[in-house]
């Protein structure tokens, strides 16, 4: 297997258009373990661990642009307040020593129904920059995933970063596992409330084969909590309004039956998860708006 190992973002974009049958590696945390289990031999590795343009954020207006190696544990620790909903689901990813080599690039490239950071790209609104000798575009994260392991890059382009619009509300990432720890998401799911556009933003995964917005469910949402006052009074959520928004979000996905699971199980715990999910994201704004803490449920 031959080792290609960039040094510069434009050598890396060479390399990418003349071996377009080179895998991508960075932190390897998804790469090697098909390595290992011999589920994938690539003619070649292209090795972009040493191009220094994959990692760090800057702020750019209204989003966070983010390297698309920056790891996960550096999310964590600097970006938790404009991007609470991807720092939460980034404290789930593995072990320590995983989240300091994995990256929401990588997660993104192995484009896995599982992926931690899926859920909430897709909640936020998030863009995926892809590049090529040709020139830079953007995807959006709802049309990113275009199968199971399948996503929407061209055989020349790379992932370069990810733009993800700075929260505007209250966001939270729910993950459903066989343990606490170190696990793959039998069902995941994040929520993004957009308070200044008063929209309602989710991210399902683990749920279809690929991971998936609810839309139904974040149009009923706004629309209750528009039709409601709610979002001038802030008021306590009807239980029934939880309910339903869950059971949307339930419909929306299309899982099956696996070892982590049954199909049955991931519907049922959907529905709770985007429940508690929204419960608890609304009693974080009724707090910061009003100073009370409480809720409907």
């Amino acid at each position: 297997m031959e080792h290609l190992r960039p040094e510069s973002w434009a050598e890396a974009l060479a390399l990418r258009a003349e071996r377009p049958d080179a895998l991508p590696v960075a932190g390897g945390t998804d790469v090697m373990v098909e390595l290992n289990f011999d589920r994938a031999r690539p003619p070649a590795l292209l090795d972009l661990s040493r191009v220094p343009e994959l990692t760090g954020w800057e702020r750019d207006g209204g989003h966070i642009r983010l390297g698309a190696a920056e790891p996960y544990t550096r999310i964590v620790n600097r970006l938790g307040g404009p991007l609470p909903g991807l720092a939460a689901a980034s404290r789930t990813v593995g072990s320590p020593q995983i989240r300091n080599r994995g990256s929401v690039g990588g997660n993104l490239g192995s484009a896995s129904p599982a992926g931690d950071a899926h859920p909430p790209l897709l909640a936020s609104g998030a863009t995926v920059e892809a590049a090529s000798v040709r020139g830079t575009r953007d995807i959006p994260a709802d049309a990113f995933f275009t199968g199971v392991k399948r996503n929407a890059l061209e055989p020349d382009e790379l992932i370069a970063a990810v733009r993800v619009p700075v929260a505007r509300g209250p966001q939270r990432f729910a993950k459903i596992g066989t343990r606490n720890a170190m696990v793959i998401a039998v069902c995941s799911f994040a929520l993004a409330l957009d308070v200044e556009a008063r929209t309602a933003g989710t991210g399902v995964g683990s749920a279809a084969p690929t991971p998936r917005r609810a839309a139904e469910a974040e149009r009923f949402l706004a629309g209750e909590l528009e039709a409601g006052g709610h979002w001038e009074s802030r008021a306590a959520l009807p239980a029934a309004l939880a309910r339903e928004f869950g059971a949307l979000v339930a419909d929306a996905a299309a899982p099956i039956d696996d070892v982590r699971g049954t199909a049955q199980y991931r519907r049922h715990a959907l529905a709770v998860i985007a429940r508690r999910t929204l419960t608890w994201a609304w009693a974080e704004l009724r707090k910061e708006t009003t100073g009370c803490g409480c809720h409907a449920m």
